[in-house]
């Protein structure tokens, strides 16, 4: 196999379709069919990284603007979707050049990364934060509890963000199928 050597970054507008499809077949293998089109929605409109190998897409990350409230202040994040790699290619690095790319991404033209991930120690060790305070939803104008996310939420710090406490409240605006 040949290796490879360059993540790809891609906006959602210039993907193919052959590209698309191949990035949702990807997700849905790697989360093993539970991968709805709330979670490939939640993925669009933003940058795509990509690997391939021999033509077919090996691993993807997106990131996608979102806005985040930190401490009752507005952020405009970049928020990590559709993290995925083939699985038979898992534990090689290629997620983590995925990842990686992405990072580099949203500290360059955000204010704040962040994800929901249930694998926090491989974000981790690529810069990324847990968050230890109080995770909420913004629905119809109210803030909404969502204590289930407390321990899934992570945080990339970039310039504008450097000083938040992660122990303070964030929430997200809500959306179709899971806020976080």
């Amino acid at each position: 196999m040949p290796d490879v050597t360059q993540v790809e970054c891609w906006t959602t507008e210039e993907l193919t379709e052959r590209l698309l499809e191949q990035v949702r077949q990807l997700c849905l293998v790697a989360f093993h069919g539970r991968f709805d089109d709330d979670d490939w929605q939640h993925g669009l409109g933003g940058h795509h990284f990509i690997l391939q190998r021999e033509g077919r897409v090996i691993s993807h990350a997106a990131v996608v603007p979102r806005v985040l409230v930190v401490a009752g202040v507005e952020l405009e994040g970049g928020y990590v979707e559709s993290v995925a790699t083939v699985p038979s290619q898992q534990r090689e690095g290629l997620g983590s050049q995925v990842v990686s790319a992405a990072t580099d991404l949203i500290r360059a033209r955000f204010a704040v990364g962040a994800l929901s991930t249930g694998s926090q120690s491989f974000y981790e060790r690529l810069g990324w934060q847990r968050w230890r305070g109080p995770t909420f939803v913004i629905e119809s104008g109210q803030r909404v509890r969502t204590p289930d996310e407390d321990d899934a939420v992570m945080v990339l710090r970039c310039a504008a963000s450097a000083d938040i406490e992660l122990t303070s409240e964030i929430a997200c605006f809500a959306r179709a199928g899971d806020d976080w």
